[in-house]
């Protein structure tokens, strides 16, 4: 932990953060000090893992099971969240629909059903419909709050056209933008960070040795993300060194998507 830890006090819902991306940003906030709730859908002993790991980088941390594709559920997390820690200042929508990203076996146009695209958007936009929608009230009542939402290089460089997954997170993007217009006036920030491939985690765990050669020979970083990589950006954009930008997608991608 920094001697001065930044996020000291403040109290961040990471949805999904029983593994890869998700619980690399929990022991991120944690190592800074933050009380960190490790949201999950069904890994109860991996979600209690990330929280042990938390509670020893000396952040605080608990677990929290909610399927953030229920308006109940997700209120329920909420309510329970704000009731134990008395507040609530960061969220951090990164829980996704299974996907595996595998060039071989991805579904062509002709394969995919208008149900797909549902399914995704979804476990998407849903999903950080239903916690923002939760989260609102809190942040509004204080004047401040933050939203980190996680969305996906391959919306300006869909180098493998994962249709369902890659429209579903371009409205994701949309979906963020709006919200940083209305929020903004009542001290509210909402950005995205558009990650490229990130390997290993589950979901990337079917991306053949060769395909992952060919993109780190065209990125100029020349190497692929690590759940780490996707973790610092995310706390910039939750503190205060991010304080004056809102609506923006902020692309982690190695050089590959330059803005």
């Amino acid at each position: 932990m920094s001697a001065t830890p930044k996020f000291a006090g403040k109290v961040v819902l990471v949805t999904g953060a029983s593994r890869g991306i998700g619980a690399e940003i929990a022991r991120s906030f944690a190592r800074e000090g933050a009380t960190v709730v490790v949201n999950y859908l069904s890994n109860a002993t991996a979600a209690e893992a990330v929280v042990a790991q938390c509670q020893a980088m000396g952040g605080d941390a608990w677990a929290i099971q909610a399927d953030v594709g229920s308006v109940e559920a997700v209120q329920d997390m909420v309510d329970a969240i704000v009731q134990e820690a008395g507040r609530l200042d960061v969220v951090v929508n990164n829980a996704l629909r299974h996907y595996a990203f595998d060039p071989r076996r991805r579904t062509v146009f002709d394969d995919l059903t208008w149900q797909d695209y549902q399914s995704q958007f979804d476990g998407a936009v849903g999903a950080a419909f239903h916690v923002c929608r939760a989260a609102l009230p809190h942040f509004k009542q204080r004047a401040q709050g933050c939203i980190v939402n996680i969305s996906t290089n391959l919306v300006e460089n869909p180098v493998i056209p994962y249709h369902d997954y890659t429209t579903a997170k371009a409205s994701l993007q949309a979906f963020s933008r709006n919200l940083a217009v209305e929020l903004g006036p009542f001290g509210i920030r909402v950005n995205c960070v558009a990650a490229g491939l990130v390997y290993p985690t589950d979901s990337s765990g079917g991306t053949q040795e060769s395909f992952r050669d060919s993109l780190i020979a065209a990125t100029p970083l020349r190497r692929i993300a690590r759940p780490e990589d996707i973790a610092g950006p995310v706390l910039f954009l939750a503190s205060d060194w991010s304080g004056f930008m809102t609506g923006q997608v902020l692309f982690v991608d190695g050089g590959l998507v330059m803005r």
